[in-house]
């Protein structure tokens, strides 16, 4: 074999680690509901700029299957007509704790400032977060997603899908969702936790408070979700879910270029994650550019051998998501895995590339 050959199955060997990793969680038992018994919780919305969404899901997020909760809506600063949104429905539903936030030089465009003084306002220990363009996926969402905290579970990490619609674009962006949800709850699964998306994610105000909220990144514009599970997670405090009950569902952008900023501000946080996890995460990364470009070098030289390369891989690759994608309900994604994971790389690069050389986006 030529000495492209064995560069060939060193980057296969580096995929096959996460394979196996994947393989665990898909094939392997999902975590069960720690009790029988529904915990009071408050729901929290952050919302800037947000009426229009408001007006369609406050409805939706008050039908809630589940005898104790509030839901904290927390306006960030809106200059549209949030607050008059919030204003209504708060006269109208007593479960409904407004908190209004006014613009703060210090916190210009901190989302982490809004959501800290929506934690405080919370009157239930137990939190539960989603986003303004969020609905769940079933009215059992709060009440199955509380039974899984305990009093040693104080982080449970819930999953969060993308609204099927028609196009490539789409197809990437849930494509992107369930490999980032396939990374972060293969981790847990091993007891490596180390992010949760603010989609669909649930904590304590006893961790929120003994970690100090968000104070060790609150310079940082992104981080409220990743930033805070990656500091607090241990093996022994986190759990997740992936009941299809408790999913939730976003919108997914419709432009390419929404999405791209959207990611750009998404991505600029891994780099503040524990070293573990920047080593771990980097080399799943490179693993799979590595896979691309040998498989170029390798189809100008050995074609055959190339063919050979890419048939096994994207084999190991189907096997190890297949399990995974069963349980997150993407199946059907699976099978343009090899296309969509190119788009995706490549999409990837452009952003680590903007990002160095331009500022990255802020919240709204």
């Amino acid at each position: 074999m030529t000495p492209l050959g064995y560069i060939a199955l060193g980057v296969l060997a580096v995929n096959l680690l996460y394979y196996i990793l994947f393989i665990y969680f898909g094939f392997d038992k999902s975590p069960k509901p720690q009790t029988q018994k529904v915990y009071p919780v408050s729901l929290l919305v952050c919302a800037k700029n947000e009426a229009e969404n408001l007006e369609k899901h406050i409805p939706i997020w008050l039908e809630q299957d589940h005898p104790d909760f509030e839901l904290v809506l927390i306006d960030d600063a809106s200059t549209d007509e949030t607050a008059a949104v919030i204003d209504r429905f708060s006269d109208l539903d007593p479960r409904i704790t407004p908190v209004y936030v006014k613009a703060n030089e210090r916190f210009h465009n901190s989302k982490k400032y809004a959501l800290t003084l929506g934690i405080k306002k919370a009157k239930h220990t137990r939190l539960i977060f989603t986003d303004a363009d969020c609905i769940p996926a079933s009215n059992a969402w709060l009440s199955e997603l509380s039974r899984y905290f305990s009093s040693e579970k104080h982080l449970v990490l819930g999953y969060g899908k993308h609204q099927k619609r028609a196009g490539l674009l789409n197809a990437l962006i849930r494509y992107e969702t369930f490999i980032t949800g396939l990374q972060y709850l293969a981790y847990a699964h091993a007891g490596k936790a180390y992010m949760g998306v603010g989609r669909n994610l649930g904590y304590t105000k006893i961790l929120f408070e003994k970690h100090k909220g968000f104070a060790s990144h609150i310079q940082l514009q992104s981080g409220d979700d990743d930033l805070f599970v990656n500091e607090a997670t241990t093996s022994e405090n986190t759990t997740y879910c992936i009941n299809p009950q408790c999913y939730t569902l976003s919108e997914p952008k419709r432009s390419f270029g929404d999405w791209f900023r959207q990611k750009r501000r998404h991505i600029s946080t891994a780099n503040h994650y524990r070293s573990f996890f920047k080593a771990s995460l980097g080399l799943y990364y490179l693993g799979n550019l590595a896979f691309w470009l040998v498989l170029v070098l390798l189809a100008l030289t050995q074609w055959k051998l190339a063919l050979l390369f890419f048939g096994l891989r994207s084999l190991l690759q189907w096997i190890s998501y297949w399990g995974a994608a069963n349980k997150l309900k993407a199946g059907a994604l699976i099978v343009a895995a090899p296309v969509l994971e190119l788009f995706l790389i490549c999409t990837q690069l452009s952003i680590f590339i903007t990002n160095l050389v331009s500022p990255k986006p802020t919240w709204k």
